[in-house]
């Protein structure tokens, strides 16, 4: 195998097939396999969301406004009732937790179409993608991360009893429908990372800052398949999806996913 790509600049100017980019992520473990996922047959490399055809890129702008209004209307019984039960049984705190994400970096694109790019960016090294505030109902007890940032893990005792429920069902996710309709998210994408995390795993995880180069997503292959993220092999079989879906982004593929998030909503399946 070649040598690995440098991190920071080299990782976003990388020009990298597919699958070379992929072979990055299964050194020591085996590439996950998603038999559902259409395949798709396409000539150039995907290598953001600027590689997407337009019209995809329109219509699925659509079906997010449409269907985060639809889903806010049809899902209205639960923005009332939730929030009072995490007021009544979460302790103090506010209902609606609010956490700085890291979103799509149109920077990505920049440096993959004009060669002479020097990676010298200082907004580009400091913020790798455009942040925003992500909103989620509370499942944890106040001050969870007061002695800092860290990852969920499977039985955590930070989550409250109504959060632990509320993850399982992914009910806690429903107020990012509100960022979805802002543009900061898709219904369907990678998982939107926090800017502590990014910059820790983009220099652990070889071509980690690719995935920026999508709009982050409610759901998506690496949600369904790979659940919450609790260490650094987890996230890169996160990766790993989140390239998949890359090279196969398509409104029927879109539709398989969100398909399949209902499953996840009515099994569990992933929750912490």
């Amino acid at each position: 195998m070649s040598s690995l790509p440098k991190q920071r600049g080299d990782s976003v100017r990388t020009t990298e097939s597919f699958s070379e980019i992929m072979q990055h992520y299964v050194v020591d473990f085996e590439e996950p396999e998603t038999p559902w996922l259409r395949r798709l047959s396409t000539e150039n490399p995907r290598v953001n969301v600027h590689s997407l055809p337009k019209s995809y890129r329109v219509t699925k702008r659509c079906i997010d406004v449409v269907g985060s209004i639809f889903l806010g209307i049809v899902l209205l019984p639960v923005w009332c009732i939730f929030p009072l039960l995490v007021k009544l049984t979460a302790g103090p705190g506010p209902v609606i937790f609010k956490q700085t994400r890291v979103g799509l970096n149109n920077r990505v694109t920049a440096a993959n179409e004009n060669p002479n790019w020097s990676g010298t960016d200082r907004r580009s090294s400091f913020a790798y993608g455009k942040h925003f505030t992500i909103y989620k109902f509370r499942t944890m007890i106040n001050e969870a991360e007061k002695n800092g940032a860290q990852f969920a893990q499977k039985d955590d005792v930070r989550v409250t009893r109504i959060g632990r429920f509320m993850r399982m069902t992914r009910i806690d996710e429903i107020p990012q429908l509100i960022n979805v309709l802002r543009g900061e998210m898709s219904l369907v994408g990678p998982r939107p990372e926090r800017p502590e995390f990014v910059d820790k795993l983009s220099n652990e995880i070889p071509g980690y800052l690719n995935r920026l180069g999508l709009q982050p997503g409610l759901t998506g292959i690496a949600q369904i398949e790979n659940g919450y993220d609790s260490d650094t092999e987890s996230i890169r079989r996160k990766i790993s999806y989140d390239l998949q879906y890359l090279r196969n982004c398509s409104v029927w593929n879109d539709f398989l996913i969100l398909w399949r998030t209902v499953y996840v909503i009515l099994t569990g399946k992933g929750a912490l």
